[in-house]
């Protein structure tokens, strides 16, 4: 996580540096057209595509943090292992679920939001899923036993 900070950061200080640079060098040049306007805002342009090309690093990361923090509260909450955790009430008489079977659920609503997505999923409520894990059987004997 420092690591993306740390690029953000410094793709951001680069991108300040080289406006102000192109402010200088057009104030230097009496706001003419110069090789050395030209190279600044060349350098200005980089660097802003630099700062661009960290910014989504940076937002990747996070939208790959909040998955894996949503997943692994969805895995304590389904297995059980949340309710003793202090400030979290349980709230449903529900049965665990195994981790297994969740992660094989929701491989299974991952694969029917692809299909949704990219418009394969018309007309799938008529037909066969094209593979096992498409398949969603609520009824599953390894939770009951828990």
């Amino acid at each position: 996580m420092e690591g993306v900070a740390d690029s953000l950061n410094n793709a951001y200080q680069d991108f300040v540096t080289a406006a102000a640079n192109v402010l200088q060098t057009k104030q230097n040049a009496g706001a003419q057209k110069t090789a050395a306007t030209d190279a600044a805002l060349e350098n200005f342009k980089q660097k802003w595509e630099s700062f661009k090309i960290a910014c989504d690093q940076a937002e990747e990361f996070v939208e790959s943090m909040k998955q894996r923090i949503g997943s692994e509260c969805l895995v304590d909450e389904a297995s059980g292992h949340a309710s003793g955790k202090p400030g979290r009430a349980t709230t449903t008489d529900l049965p665990p679920i195994s981790a297994v079977r969740l992660e094989q659920m929701s491989k299974s609503v991952r694969w029917l939001v692809m299909e949704l997505q990219h418009g394969s999923g018309t007309g799938a409520a008529n037909s066969a899923p094209p593979h096992p894990s498409a398949a969603f059987d609520a009824r599953f004997s390894e939770d009951a036993a828990q």
